[in-house]
């Protein structure tokens, strides 16, 4: 196995995606205050700037910008996700998983992306917010309330309509 390693950048902004073991699931959202809960606990202990978020069914997307001379976005996404956990009766879990203390609820890793420059930050905050409307869960960006997109527009960044409506678009959008 090759040995992974991840982005080391104080003070930087990252995008990442974070998955529930089963993609089947719609426990975030079933469970969205326990998400906030965990989240804020983890904002708390170790602090950081969510930039924009939107929480899915099964998976969760995330723009956050870490504090100067800070790096360590593996410790709050640990607590985030334990905590979440801790209270959820485990699937049935694998010896690997249980010799690691999991209860199976996420998947080990999740995907990190340090911010480049402008645009690649504006990229990540569209595909944020416009998640919703591909996976087929909204038809337009301003139904899914999970999102920092109504944020956006209380704070004149978006306009509410910004993505349209898929119903008036032809073709598809899923993955």
């Amino acid at each position: 196995m090759p040995n992974y390693r991840r982005t080391n950048v104080k003070g930087g902004v990252f995008f990442f995606t974070v998955v529930l073991q089963d993609r089947s699931s719609n426990l975030l959202v079933e469970q969205i205050d326990r998400l906030r809960w965990s989240y804020r606990l983890a904002s708390e202990r170790h602090p950081f700037e969510t930039i924009a978020i939107c929480v899915l069914p099964d998976h969760l997307h995330a723009l956050w910008a870490l504090p100067e001379n800070d790096s360590d976005f593996a410790s709050r996404w640990s607590l985030i996700k334990s905590n979440f956990s801790r209270g959820i009766a485990p699937e049935r879990r694998s010896q690997s998983q249980l010799s690691k203390r999991e209860k199976g609820v996420w998947q080990r890793r999740y995907w990190e992306h340090a911010i480049r420059d402008e645009d690649d930050f504006d990229r990540h905050i569209d595909y944020i917010h416009f998640n919703p409307v591909k996976h087929g869960l909204a038809a337009r960006v301003a139904d899914w309330q999970h999102s920092s997109f109504h944020r956006f527009v209380e704070r004149g960044l978006l306009v509410a309509d910004w993505g349209g409506d898929v119903r008036d678009m032809p073709g598809s959008f899923g993955e």
